[in-house]
Parts: structure tokens; sequence; C-alpha cells
């Protein structure tokens, strides 16, 4: 009775001494000031059951407002539900910390045997030391991997952020696009009509009327392609946003942010990005997480199953003999040497991939900041020199029409060049801002597996018009 009462004591010490419980968040909070240290906005997720209530107030109001990208990011972190999905991988790792934490249960045995008139009654309480002696490598282990946890959540958030604030500058493109269109479409339809009837008194050329009702007929089309990618685009944003209405109640700017007056430096965008990429972390953590396994893995290959426990047998007629009992797992096949090398083969794979990893990382910053810088330049030139000089060249040919000096046709077609000129600087504002955020993700987050691309835009050369 004297070791029973030592083991239940020892039992009881241990689990008062070091039973872990769940947090009260859930490690959200930490979660939480991962992203908004990356996304540059604060951070909410709403994980909790009884947050519905709070979640939709939240989104309603912030719908009701023009929608900016910094509120798209946010609505989308409260709503979006493949987010939300990923976030319960976060309490899947809390409940294994939690459960590395507690001591394995007593194993109570009992047995019957009954030989003639005797009955032979056999019972033991069993302790799994084992179990005790690694649970404080284990609850580290389990604790590592929680923190791991957190960062993989963080940046499942910041690479959910980057693709919705690229969608909003998508859809707030796509719109400044077809309102242009739209605009380009009725002047081509106006120039279409007078070179018909013109054409219908003999004052222009069949071939320049032709010309003019082609103009039109492309800017038709361009007007149904572009309305169909405002749509898209819309829904597109709505589907990342998790709004299950779509995007026709989206209320979106006019049109994109102005140009940033400077740039930022790149000269240091390789050592931030090691200091702050979460996939970096990730795979550091993988790799700390495996050292730490390996050597619980070293500590327990030869004695995988130890346990202690009181024990007592009790027969017909015969006093009751009290006593211990051990059970020990002999290495007589298994030596627990295959196990050691699959702990350290894992061990050197996630070493080579952190080191994987971080090469990805430096070479994806180099590319999306000279995406960013080109993309800066691009956008610039257009708003400082190609669309001011359009604009000049617009100003001339409307003084010499005034003048006499050249016909309604050079003149819309003159117009033709400056409205493609417009379109391409859309485009380029557009690729600016989408390299932005290409650029702050490889700064801060995870890899994308694709960097952006710079459309091409170049605008088409004017035609001749014809005359009488």
């Amino acid at each position: 009775m004297m070791l029973a009462r030592r083991i239940l004591v020892t039992m009881g010490v241990a689990a008062l001494a070091g039973c872990t419980t769940f947090s009260p968040d859930g490690g959200r909070g930490d979660v939480e000031r991962l992203v908004a240290d990356r996304i540059g906005t604060p951070a909410r997720v709403l994980t909790q059951a009884g947050d519905a209530s709070a979640q939709r107030t939240a989104v309603e109001m912030r719908l009701a407002e023009v929608l900016t990208a910094e509120s798209a990011v946010e609505i989308a972190l409260l709503y979006q539900p493949a987010l939300q999905v990923r976030l319960a991988e976060l309490g899947l790792a809390e409940a294994d910390l939690v459960q590395a934490g507690r001591l394995r249960n007593p194993v109570f045995a009992y047995s019957n045997k009954r030989h003639a008139d005797v009955v032979e009654i056999e019972r033991a309480v069993l302790v799994n030391v084992a179990a005790l002696v690694m649970r404080p490598l284990a609850l580290d282990i389990g604790e590592r991997r929680f923190a791991q946890a957190k960062l993989v959540a963080a940046a499942d958030i910041v690479q959910a952020a980057g693709a919705v604030r690229q969608a909003w500058i998508r859809a707030v493109a796509a719109q400044e696009r077809l309102v242009y269109d739209e605009q380009v479409m009725g002047a081509a339809e106006a120039a279409s009509e007078l070179s018909r009837r013109m054409a219908e008194v003999g004052n222009f050329s069949k071939l320049a009327q032709l010309r003019e009702h082609a103009f039109y007929a492309d800017a038709a089309a361009a007007l149904a392609r572009s309305r169909h990618l405002a749509l898209t685009e819309r829904e597109r944003l709505a589907r990342l946003l998790g709004l299950p209405d779509g995007g026709a109640a989206l209320r979106l700017p006019p049109r994109l942010p102005d140009l940033p007056a400077t740039a930022l430096e790149g000269g240091t965008s390789e050592q931030v990005a090691m200091d702050r990429r979460l996939d970096v972390r990730i795979a550091s953590a993988e790799a700390e997480s495996l050292a730490r396994a390996l050597g619980l893995t070293r500590a327990t290959r030869f004695v995988n199953v130890l346990e202690v426990g009181y024990a007592n047998t009790s027969a017909t007629g015969e006093p009751r003999a009290d006593g211990y009992e051990i059970e020990l797992e002999l290495p007589l096949f298994d030596f627990g040497d295959a196990k050691v090398a699959r702990a350290e083969i894992r061990y050197r794979q996630a070493l080579a991939g952190a080191a994987d990893v971080a090469v990805n990382a430096r070479s994806e910053v180099r590319e999306a900041y000279s995406a960013y810088r080109t993309a800066l330049d691009l956008a610039k030139h257009y708003r400082d020199e190609i669309v001011p000089l359009r604009r000049r060249i617009a100003d001339e040919m409307l003084l010499r029409y005034n003048g006499m000096l050249t016909g309604v046709f050079e003149l819309l077609a003159d117009a033709r060049v400056q409205s493609a000129t417009v379109a391409a600087s859309i485009d380029a504002t557009r690729d600016f801002w989408l390299a932005e955020s290409a650029l702050q993700l490889a700064l801060a987050g995870r890899s994308s597996g694709a960097m952006p691309t710079l459309g091409r835009s170049s605008p088409p050369a004017a035609e001749p018009a014809g005359g009488h």
C-alpha cells in the first residue's frame, strides 16, 4: 500500500505542477500581431462561435462605405470562409500542445481466476514512467509546434491579404477602364455617324468612312470586353471577401491611388526578407522542432514502454499478497536505430528545405523589386511624359482645326491615338500597384509561386484620315 500511495502522490504532484490548459484566445492574439506588423493595418480575425454577430456588424459597416484596399482586407479576415478553415489548424495545434502537457492515464488491470473452490484475484495499477520522464521534452516540442502553427496561420492571412489587395487593384482599374471605354465609345459612335452623313452628300470618301466605322466597331468590341472584365474582377474580389451575394453592391473608388512621390529603397530588401518573411521563419521553426524531436527519439530508442505500478493478489483462504509490477519492452528485435535514422533524415531534409526557402526568398525579393521599380518608372513616364505630350499634340491639332488648317477627321484620328495612350496609362498605374503589392508580400509573407509581370500596352499609330 505504501508503494501505491507514493505512485499516486507522485502523479498528483506532477499533474498539479505542469498541467497545460487552453489559452484564452487560442493563439489568435499572437497571430494578429504577426499579421498587423506585415500588412500595415490592424488585423482582427474572428474565429469563435460567439463572434458571428460582431462579424456581420463589422462587415456591414465597411460595405456601407467606399471600399478601400485596407477595408477589403479587413472584410476578408472577418468573413472569408476558406481563411477560417485554414485557421482551424491553429486550434488543432493547440489541442496537440495541451495533450502533450497532460499525463497519460494510469492503467488498471484486474483478473479473476477460479480453480475448484479457490478464487484468485489479481489487481494492478500501472503508470507510464517513460512518458512522465519525457514529458518536459515532449511539452517543449509541443510548444514549438504550436508556435510554428501560429507562423503558418499568419502566413496564410498575409497571403490572403495580398490576394485581396491585388483583386481590389484589378477591380478598381477595370472599373476605371470601363468608364473611359464608354467615353471612347460615345466619341467613336458620333464620328462614325458624322462620316456616314458626309459620305452620303459626297463630302467624304468611302474609304475614310469605312475607317471611321471600323474604329467604331473596334470601340464597341473593346467596351464589351471592358464590361465583362469589370464584372469578372468585381466577382473575383467578392469571392475573396467571402460575400455570398457577389460584388454588385461593392462601392469601389473611381480610380486607383496616385503614384508615390518616392520609391522604396531596395538596398536592404533581402535582409528585410530574411528577418521578416514568414516562410523563412516557418522553415527555421520546422528544423528546430525536428532537432528537439530527434533528441526525444534518441532518448527513447531503447525504452519505448516502461510502466511501474502497484499490484496485489488474493486467493480464497490465503492472505493478500501486495507488491509492485514493472513492464519493460525489451529491445530484442527492434533496437530503435531505424527510428533514429528516420528522425535524422527528416532533420536533414528540414535543413535543406530551410536553405532552399532562403535562396528562393532572396531571389523573389530581387525580382519583385525590379518589377516594382520598372512599373513605377513606366507609370510615371506615362503620367509625366507621354500623356502630357499627347495632350499638347491634341491642343495643337485643335488650334489648327480652328484655323481651318486641318479637317475634322484628322482631329478625330489624333483623338484615337490619345485615347489609346490614356488607356495604356491606366494599365501602367494598375501594374505598378500590383507590383507594389507583390513586393510587400515578397518582403514579409510567403512565396506566391509567381512574380508580377508587366503588361505591354502601346498605342497604335494613327491611321491616315481620308479627305474629300
